[in-house]
């Protein structure tokens, strides 16, 4: 036997009916943000503890993604 239930709800109504948290305002704000450093561009400072960051080993992380940057830019 097979049995197949149909809902149909908004996004919002699932959410509520299976009690997720509201993330309305925390995606707001990420979207706030990414659009004022968009049209500001990344500052140097930004990019460097980001790639800090991602990198394995902090600071030879670091160093082995400013080559690679410096590489692809030209910039020595």
């Amino acid at each position: 036997m097979k049995i197949n239930v149909e809902v149909d709800c908004t996004p919002e109504e699932a959410r509520r009916f299976m009690g997720l948290p509201d993330l309305s305002p925390v995606h707001e704000a990420y979207v706030a943000q990414l659009v004022d450093t968009v049209k500001n561009g990344v500052s140097s400072d930004a990019m460097e503890s980001m790639l800090k960051s991602w990198g394995p080993m902090s600071d030879a992380g670091f160093k082995m993604w400013q080559q690679v940057i410096e590489g692809m830019t030209g910039r020595k």
